[in-house]
């Protein structure tokens, strides 16, 4: 019996981190990460402590995955590049997951709307379907512009940034960046390939190309 890929998923996107193990859909351990200070110190300490519970080596992993955005510049990076160095490390692919389809994972609609706190008093925003297909593409705009050109029917899913009526998702990522990572597995990449989901361009991109 071929059993199905061993997922190892990070999200370093927001304020609160999160690493899981996923086989088949299925999370076999999610651990929450609470690190003021950044994730870079933390994370493959806490990665290591999850595979010894299990008894897990890290060349038995298949595909690794991370939230690749939108959110923190330096958390999307911080994760990123861990996966795509452990990708590397033991000849693996990845798969980077948008954190506003991971969203669309906790809802139970028809249509989906995710939305996340982009600051400057704009949110990151997106449909999606129940089967987690983008049905209105990803933007960063004001909330109430945004509001006014969604389909009426939605039921609304959030992060850091709530929503009357909605869906408030503040604690772990990474299991559903892994579910969804499972049902892509095919389409999984060479770590190389692997890039940020921004949406916008950061601050420091913006400053250089003036």
């Amino acid at each position: 019996m071929i059993l199905a890929p061993l997922i190892l998923a990070i999200d370093t996107t927001g304020d609160v981190g999160s690493i899981a193990l996923v086989r088949d859909g299925l999370i076999i351990e999610e651990r929450i990460l609470d690190s003021p200070d950044g994730f870079a110190h933390v994370l493959f300490i806490e990665i290591e402590q999850m595979m010894e519970r299990h008894g897990i080596a890290l060349d038995a992993i298949d595909l690794f995955a991370a939230a690749s955005g939108p959110g923190s510049f330096t958390g999307v990076r911080v994760g990123l590049t861990a996966v795509k160095g452990l990708a590397e490390a033991t000849g693996r692919k990845v798969i980077a997951v948008s954190n506003l389809q991971a969203l669309a994972v906790f809802g139970t609609g028809d249509l989906r709307a995710t939305v996340i706190d982009a600051r400057r008093g704009e949110i990151y925003g997106a449909v999606y379907n129940s089967a987690l297909e983008l049905v209105c593409d990803e933007v960063v705009m004001k909330l109430d512009a945004w509001l006014d050109g969604l389909p009426r029917e939605v039921e609304f899913i959030s992060r850091g940034i709530g929503v009357e009526g909605g869906v408030e998702v503040s604690g772990a990522l990474a299991g559903a960046v892994g579910r969804i990572a499972a049902a892509r597995a095919g389409m999984a990449k060479d770590p190389a390939e692997i890039d940020a989901n921004y949406v916008r361009r950061s601050d420091a991109e913006l400053l250089w190309r003036d």
